[in-house]
């Protein structure tokens, strides 16, 4: 029942734990809503995702590891509704469980041209906006998280970039947070390959890891998307397109881009050189 691509959760107690409880969780799931699944989707390395059939609906089941970042997932669904993204059909807290909306035909966005994309994402994102406060976690809060854990993770692992990388993200988050403008809800990994082709309608969001803080914020995932071509030029227009059509502050969106590109850009204490060259090109852009 755990398919191979979860299986780096072995390496934490926790992990371990959750991949051992799996199937009696899918059980409960299926008898809970009177599921048919059908073999799990490769794509998701956080999360058991299945195909499943509910009272004759194209459903998908979906079971959370318990982690910070998607822990309102439910919430953040249930808040947008369906404007532009999956519609949450059902929640079981109690088991990290939920049953969502299929995606049919379930094209990532990641498959189009850039420019393609960057339309999707202008039209997306406003809907996405929405006024919110709890019971989402804040940007601010998230972002102290983020100043707090980079300098140690980057000693960690060995020092792997510049100083002034890590120093300048610091000062960045703190300065950032504390000058919002209005709390909407964010997703703050809306990279391309979580949006899908649907038939409700052309394209909608997925997997959000939502949090409550300004709009600046979220073009960051977009910026930083590889998936869009990696190249300064490429993540520079990203940026200006981006801030330029949506009416945001393009130094605010840009040093977002840059703090929290670099904070996520490790796994554990391995770096992601992707992640790291992008957050140098935001740095001077």
């Amino acid at each position: 029942m755990v398919p191979e691509h979860l299986n780096w959760m072995q390496r934490t107690k926790a992990g371990r734990s959750w991949l051992a409880d799996l199937p009696a969780l899918v059980d409960d799931c299926a008898r809970r809503w009177h599921l048919e699944l059908g073999d799990p989707y490769p794509d998701s390395y956080v999360s058991l995702v299945l195909p499943a059939e509910h009272d004759r609906i194209a459903a998908v089941l979906k079971i959370q590891f318990p982690h910070r970042e998607s822990e309102h997932e439910a919430n953040a669904l249930a808040l947008w509704n369906g404007d532009g993204a999956i519609r949450l059909l059902d929640h079981d807290p109690e088991r990290n469980a939920l049953l969502l909306e299929r995606c049919e035909p379930g094209t990532h966005l990641s498959d189009f041209e850039a420019s393609r994309a960057l339309e999707v994402f202008t039209d997306l994102l406003p809907r996405l906006w929405k006024p919110a406060s709890e019971p989402f976690r804040s940007l601010a809060d998230e972002a102290a998280i983020w100043a707090e854990n980079l300098p140690e993770t980057w000693e960690k692992a060995g020092r792997p970039f510049e100083r002034r990388l890590v120093e300048a993200a610091v000062e960045a988050l703190s300065e950032l947070s504390d000058t919002q403008g209005e709390d909407v809800l964010l997703h703050q990994d809306l990279h391309a390959d979580n949006v899908l082709a649907a038939q409700r309608e052309p394209w909608l969001v997925i997997d959000p890891k939502p949090l409550s803080g300004e709009r600046e914020f979220g073009v960051a995932p977009i910026v930083r998307s590889y998936e869009l071509g990696h190249e300064r030029a490429q993540v520079i227009r990203r940026l200006d397109h981006l801030t330029s059509v949506l009416g945001l502050n393009r130094e605010r969106s840009r040093m977002w881009s840059f703090a929290q590109t670099l904070a996520w850009s490790f796994e554990g204490t391995e770096v992601l050189a992707r992640h790291v060259e992008t957050a140098r090109w935001l740095l001077k852009a």
